[in-house]
């Protein structure tokens, strides 16, 4: 216990020496903690506003739909279903659709499009597409009305309130054909649903496929993004073979594939931070045995066995590494959270090009308990790791060398 408390009398004979060995550490933790937070922060941003697109967190199909998408492989909607489904630890909402393809025309013009029959309420607090109106009103749960995708509208040369005929096949071979006044505009960022995606009501779907109380899918939107393996694993169990769960990562791979690759860069750069961290540590470290070279060869020299003398400087080493860490996890708490109320925002030509592909142009802070607990015990770990150096040096010493410096 002596050592203990000499060891810590010890950091504050030369103030300036441990200050300067704590500050190396408080830096390295608190530049780790806002990096990784705002990088975490940046990709949960990225999903939200990838779900908030179409297609959500979360789908349920019928077996085989996603391999054929076709309205022979829709099912009948369940409000059974849909209660147990609901009852799903992180799940906040559920929304049928009912998507088909048809031909839409508008005087001599014609285009393949993708009718998608929704729920308007439920919808929006799927993927917000309300907000995604340029013109015209939302939709109501009954009615001859098209919200139309707003590439789609000028390939169509429609605008509000003109008539849009669609012509296609229903369920079992019916025929689908039906007039839709354009009642709304939305423009999506991605410019492949931009030109051939429309909505309407979920019955007015029904109606013209021929598809009475059918729908192709459920999607789910979550409470939490982290939950989402676990969720759609406690879906898998809740239904039958008959059905298909996917998750936005199964339905958009490539995505998925992309930014994960765009982590793994993130990481590396975090790594070589370290890097750099670790050799400031060192730095001072090594100032620390040079300056105390005469002393720890006086103490050998009266008596003190290596044993304690390498304990004395680990004990030293531990409490300013700690002291760095927690001062800086400390420190980062406040940055993050002002940067999560107040994320950093794009201007200009970076900022436009994030909102035409549908992306809020904005960086905010994650403020996940785990980021700070863990970019803290990465800069602990290497702190420790180099407090070795002492030791090392302390085992090699010769008191008399030691002496003569």
């Amino acid at each position: 216990m002596w050592l203990v408390r000499l060891a810590w009398l010890n950091l504050w004979r030369n103030k300036s020496r441990t200050l300067i060995s704590m500050a190396a550490v408080f830096f390295a933790v608190v530049l780790s903690i806002v990096l990784s937070a705002i990088t975490v922060g940046a990709f949960d941003n990225m999903i939200k506003n990838l779900v908030s697109y179409y297609t959500g967190y979360i789908q349920v199909h019928r077996a085989g739909y996603w391999d054929e998408q076709t309205l022979e492989n829709s099912f009948r909607r369940s409000t059974s279903m849909e209660d147990s489904m609901m009852n799903v630890n992180s799940v906040s909402g559920i929304t049928p659709r009912l998507e088909s393809f048809s031909l839409a025309a508008s005087g001599d013009v014609t285009k393949g499009v993708m009718v998608v029959g929704v729920n308007p309420k439920t919808e929006n607090q799927a993927t917000m597409l309300e907000n995604k109106l340029v013109a015209g009103n939302y939709l109501n749960e009954t009615g001859n009305e098209v919200l139309l995708c707003e590439g789609l509208a000028e390939r169509l040369k429609l605008s509000l309130n003109d008539t849009l005929i669609l012509i296609g096949q229903g369920y079992h071979g019916a025929t689908a054909a039906g007039r839709y006044q354009v009642k709304g505009i939305v423009h999506f960022g991605s410019p492949d649903l931009n030109d051939r995606m429309l909505f309407m009501s979920l019955n007015t779907a029904q109606q013209l496929y021929s598809a009475e109380d059918m729908i192709t899918s459920y999607v789910f939107v979550l409470q939490e993004h982290s939950d989402l393996d676990e969720t759609a694993e406690q879906i898998r169990h809740l239904l039958s073979n008959h059905y298909e769960v996917m998750t936005w990562g199964d339905i958009m791979p490539e995505v998925k594939q992309h930014m994960e690759s765009e982590i793994v860069t993130d990481r590396m750069f975090l790594v070589i931070l370290d890097i750099l961290v670790g050799l400031g540590i060192f730095g001072t470290l090594l100032m620390m045995m040079v300056e105390r070279s005469f002393e720890l060869g006086m103490l050998m020299a009266i008596g003190m066995k290596k044993s304690k003398m390498i304990f004395l400087l680990v004990s030293e080493s531990v409490f300013t590494v700690m002291g760095g860490c927690i001062i800086g996890i400390l420190a980062s708490i406040p940055i993050l959270y002002y940067l999560k109320i107040n994320p950093i925002r794009f201007s200009g030509e970076l900022a436009k090009a994030y909102e035409r592909f549908g992306f809020e142009a904005v960086l905010p802070a994650s403020t996940e308990p785990e980021n700070f607990i863990w970019q803290g015990l990465v800069v602990l770990c290497i702190g420790l790791t180099l407090a070795l150096y002492p030791v090392w040096k302390v085992i090699k010493m010769d008191p008399v060398s030691s002496m003569k410096r």
